[in-house]
């Protein structure tokens, strides 16, 4: 049988086998847009989960992927922070519950396996989608078109390119895009856990003088944990056997959940921090961690990127009923000036908290105890913190 031949040109082409890649084809594709993802497969099964609120999963579920995947995904209905610092300004236990929002829950945590597997099925199934499982090798921008090309010697043409090639992107680095970088001096252990008390659909985070410890619910009696730590301290969790280190992850909890197991293969993962100088080129719209990386603090990276998405989506939808070009001058300009306060907002706000972890300057303790002080006692603060924390800008949006 002969090989389907590929369109002279698409409207978009989107770079990047993650979750933002594959939710960036299938929205824009759903939109009516011709477009073709270059997604290779992942090199290995992804252990980690996903913490998803309300806007992300309304995303979703527009898409027809919510549904297949909820089964799957565990609510989040309280999130509680202990502060476990030991220091000597301390923060009070806060605990925020979206029933004081009127919800019934935040969102939801899901194995990013699950949601993969989900995506990726939709994606081959989607009529405006032409899925090429190959690496993008080099690209071109030209006036009026971008072209990239596989390691085989595929070639194809767009009138703009979506880059979701993550943290090291070809095609923020073809295009010249700076980007500032920095690390921190800490490692994130990573692994699922089996539990004998129930979780009761509450996500727990304890500050701890080296990073956030926190346990986040999934289905049944289990929970996924991030845990933060110095790199010497991450190599020494790593190293123990598994009961000596189901044990030590108890006791780090405190007995909050009752005894451990282990669920998962522990992975871990420097962290660090990067933000694009800027998020658009010549044709060309950077989106999730192409264009943002920050701390695993407050479940905020994949639903910033799927802000990115649906900011993207709004402007190019607008540009077509114009009849205007999706990779013009100024409909990306439109989308940049959409995200960027956005994205400087999340990264700086991440940073600024995992600092105040680290630091043992007393004023950013004290101030860092205060604003939590403020949150478990003043309603208003604290539902403010809530809903922004989930949707940006919603608690400044008129009451209709």
């Amino acid at each position: 049988m002969a090989k389907k031949k590929l369109p002279d040109l698409f409207d978009i082409a989107i770079v990047g086998g993650g979750p933002s890649g594959r939710i960036a084809a299938l929205a824009l594709a759903r939109e009516g847009f011709s477009c073709v993802l270059f997604a290779p497969e992942a090199p290995r099964a992804d252990g980690r989960t996903t913490a998803l609120w309300r806007q992300s999963i309304e995303l979703l579920r527009q898409l027809g992927v919510w549904a297949d995947i909820e089964i799957r995904a565990a609510p989040l209905k309280k999130m509680r922070m202990i502060d476990a610092t030991g220091r000597l300004v301390r923060a009070p236990e806060v605990t925020f519950d979206c029933a004081e929002l009127d919800m019934e829950e935040f969102g939801f945590n899901i194995l990013n396996s699950d949601l993969n597997l989900e995506l990726e099925k939709r994606c081959g199934s989607e009529p405006n989608l032409t899925v090429v499982a190959e690496s993008v090798q080099s690209v071109e921008y030209g006036e009026d078109r971008v072209r990239l090309s596989t390691a085989t010697d595929k070639v194809v043409s767009a009138r703009l390119a979506v880059a979701a090639d993550g943290r090291q992107s070809l095609l923020r680095e073809s295009a010249a895009i700076d980007v500032k970088r920095w690390s921190y001096p800490q490692v994130a252990v990573v692994l699922n856990l089996e539990h004998r008390l129930p979780h009761q659909d509450v996500s727990t985070e304890f500050h701890t003088a080296t990073g956030p410890f926190t346990l986040v619910p999934l289905p049944g009696r289990k929970s996924a944990l991030v845990c933060v730590e110095t790199a010497e301290g991450a190599a020494r969790l790593l190293a123990l056997a598994p009961e000596a280190l189901e044990l030590e992850l108890e006791h780090r909890a405190h007995s909050l959940l009752g005894a451990f197991k282990l669920a998962s293969e522990p992975q871990s993962f420097p962290l660090s921090g990067m933000t694009a100088g800027k998020l658009v080129g010549q044709r060309l719209v950077l989106v999730g961690e192409t264009a943002h990386v920050f701390p695993p603090i407050g479940a905020q990276g994949l639903n910033l990127s799927l802000r990115d998405i649906l900011d993207l989506r709004t402007v190019l939808t607008s540009a077509r009923a114009k009849d205007a070009d999706p990779g013009a001058a100024t409909v990306l300009s439109a989308y940049e000036n959409r995200r960027l306060g956005d994205v400087r907002t999340r990264t700086n706000a991440v940073d600024l908290l995992n600092r105040s972890l680290l630091t043992a300057f007393l004023p950013v303790q004290a101030a860092r105890s205060t604003g939590l002080y403020l949150a478990g006692k003043i309603g208003p603060f604290r539902r403010m913190l809530m809903r922004e924390g989930m949707t940006p800008g919603s608690s400044f949006r008129p009451v209709r």
